[in-house]
């Protein structure tokens, strides 16, 4: 997606330990018109008409699956990384390592929000190894639900994390902007020279 690259390329900045901050208009300061044209891109690439809820995980990819549900006419549903008093029935739990906060976290969802009945498009704004991912996938599954596809924004590529969601059978994966290198001489994205 041209006008996600460049705009990860005019504001993104990469920081020690290949860290590429794009807060300014993806997961921080929110630029509400780009998550509408990332929404009609990941609608060109999964079919909606299956989905009954759009997945994420707690905080950062909240704004993107909200743009995309409200786009496709769904719920979205992200998992929460800590219990709170208002969770009532059974959780859905799945234990991974934050990239981010270099710590491991367990994803939970409520299993009176995620059905075996519901058909699940997986959306999220950034992916470095997958551990969240993986989560999110793991909790799909715990629930007996179906997953119908995975959407990432913008991809690490470099760091692989793609690479398991791509192999697997039956489920279409699709990153918008796929960075293949990132450091101070810039950001190379993949099908670049």
């Amino acid at each position: 997606m041209q006008i996600l690259k460049d705009r990860i390329r005019r504001e993104g900045k990469v920081l020690p330990g290949n860290i590429i901050k794009i807060d300014g208009f993806l997961n921080h300061r929110v630029d509400t018109k780009l998550l509408e044209e990332i929404a009609d891109e990941f609608a060109k690439y999964f079919d909606i008409s299956k989905i009954t809820v759009v997945l994420t995980a707690e905080a950062s990819g909240i704004a993107l699956a909200t743009a995309c549900a409200q786009k496709y006419g769904v719920p979205m549903l992200f998992a929460k990384k800590a219990k709170s008093d208002n969770i009532e029935s059974g959780l859905i739990q799945s234990e991974i390592f934050s990239y981010t906060y270099k710590k491991k976290v367990t994803l939970l969802v409520s299993q009176e929000w995620l059905k075996p009945e519901d058909h699940v498009l997986i959306i999220d704004d950034f992916m470095a190894n997958g551990y969240a991912m993986g989560g999110l996938v793991d909790i799909v599954n715990k629930a007996g639900a179906t997953l119908e596809g995975i959407g990432v924004a913008v991809e690490k590529g470099f760091q692989g994390g793609g690479d398991k969601f791509r192999a697997m059978e039956g489920v279409p994966y699709h990153a918008l902007a796929v960075i293949e290198k990132a450091d101070e001489n810039g950001i190379v994205f993949r099908g670049e020279e």
